[in-house]
């Protein structure tokens, strides 16, 4: 049972000075394999079992805290491991928002659809044969599919138990599986690659092996010929797969700690219009086999439904219970945690609610823009929101793709860009965490040639 190094530790921290303590144990296994052309290029299989305490004292203006972990669960190093947490927390300056969730405990642990069980059979040469499906099938499409970066199938479990010392312990099991399939397209002395995956809590979730492997090829195909264009100004659409990188951007600039620490551009607009009417977003800890769901957070409070942004409003911040101390709001139940690391706030399932209109509609609606397709580097600052990031895509001439281009840097700041968004996608991809359907932005500007 997980329950009995949490309960060991803990209560050791208490004899040893601690005023409070929490403790979380992850268990994972994880297993890999990427198979190139007609080779398998690697096959790796991991297993891992960490406990980290967290301890805190009791001090003048407020508690010190220290945090300790070990993947070593024997008896005599779990005890060395918490008198030298607690002793470390000794040492630490006070700090008067520190410490456990003032209750509000998950007291149901709902079942969420994170695991089927009988994956954990599955034996790694069926994640194989997976992974060759999907290559021969990405290089079957067109003889122009001449080389590959390679298709990949991952598995892993993950069992996570918690528990503190105010007598909350609670645990739950995770799958995350995934196929990946990434072809080379040539043609004319030029190459162009592209990608696509399909994730998901179950095997049977996932999309056909040959199925992924042929869109990934699709997609590489439909780049070559690639050209650039004069710098401009104009609409961009975004695939739903570029348009989650700006909720991502987003999901940052409203989690507590970039709040506290003013290094978000959001910082004090609560309450006021940051976006376009067509802009709701949520975050959603328990959304079914939802790829960011657990039934409680890193502080062992309940996850739950937050409306972060509504027809355009922003109306809460994802919170841990020490940003939300610092900034007088209660906890949102958002607080992640490894192991190693004190809880921050972060996203969950994170996602801009869809809109009516399909991507083909989107395109057909802009007389001329650009279609990303692709994003590259991490130009943006969440301090001024100013977004400049690398991109190809498809140019869209009278309401039609033309062609496809490449070399583009698309500029802007995402408060502008999120006011301008005024058409959005019908369908949400879910590719992680963080999802998005497609979504236009009125003008932007495009740097080229």
């Amino acid at each position: 049972m997980s329950e009995g190094p949490l309960r060991q530790a803990l209560a050791r921290a208490q004899r040893r000075g601690a005023c409070a303590a929490d403790a979380v144990l992850v268990d994972s296994e994880s297993r890999e394999a990427r198979v190139r052309g007609d080779e398998i290029e690697f096959v790796t299989q991991e297993r891992s079992r960490t406990l980290g305490l967290r301890a805190f004292v009791r001090a003048p203006g407020g508690l010190r805290v220290a945090i300790g972990s070990t993947t070593d669960l024997a008896a005599s190093t779990l005890e060395r491991l918490v008198d030298e947490t607690v002793e470390l927390a000794g040492a630490t300056a006070p700090d008067p928002c520190a410490g456990l969730p003032d209750g509000g405990f998950a007291t149901e642990l709902p079942e969420l659809g994170l695991i089927e069980p009988a994956d954990r059979s599955v034996p790694l040469e069926a994640r194989i044969a997976d992974a060759r499906r999907a290559e021969a099938a990405a290089r079957a499409v067109d003889p122009r599919i001449t080389n590959s970066q390679g298709s990949d199938a991952s598995s892993s479990f993950t069992r996570v138990a918690f528990g503190n010392s105010e007598g909350f312990f609670g645990e739950y099991e995770s799958a995350y599986h995934g196929l990946t399939s990434m072809p080379v397209a040539g043609a004319d002395g030029a190459m162009q690659t592209d990608w696509w995956v399909s994730i998901g809590r179950s095997l049977a979730a996932l999309e056909d092996p040959a199925a992924v492997g042929r869109r990934a090829a699709e997609r590489a195909l439909r780049r070559l010929g690639s050209r650039r264009v004069r710098t401009c100004r104009v609409p961009v659409v975004f695939e739903a797969i570029t348009a989650r990188s700006l909720l991502g951007h987003l999901a940052g600039c409203v989690s507590g700690a970039a709040l506290y620490r003013k290094t978000s551009f959001l910082a004090g607009k609560l309450g006021h219009a940051i976006a376009s009417e067509a802009v709701t977003v949520v975050d959603d800890g328990r959304r079914p086999a939802g790829l960011g769901s657990r039934p409680f957070d890193g502080e062992g409070l309940p996850t739950r439904r937050t409306m972060v942004v509504e027809r355009g409003v922003l109306k809460s911040w994802l919170l841990d219970s020490y940003a939300g101390r610092k900034l007088g709001l209660p906890p949102t139940g958002s607080a992640s945690r490894s192991p190693g690391s004190a809880p921050s706030a972060s996203s969950t399932n994170f996602w801009l609610e869809p809109g009516r209109s399909s991507l083909a509609e989107m395109i057909a609606g802009t007389e001329r823009g650009l279609l990303v397709t692709w994003l590259f580097g991490h130009g943006f600052d969440p301090v001024t929101g100013d977004f400049s990031r690398g991109a190809a895509g498809l140019w869209i001439e009278d309401g039609r793709v033309a062609f496809p281009v490449h070399e583009l840097t698309i500029a802007g700041n995402l408060g502008d860009m999120l006011a301008g968004i005024d058409a959005v996608g019908s369908e949400v991809e879910w590719l992680g965490g963080v999802a998005a359907p497609p979504l236009r932005i009125a003008s932007m500007t495009v740097a080229g040639e």
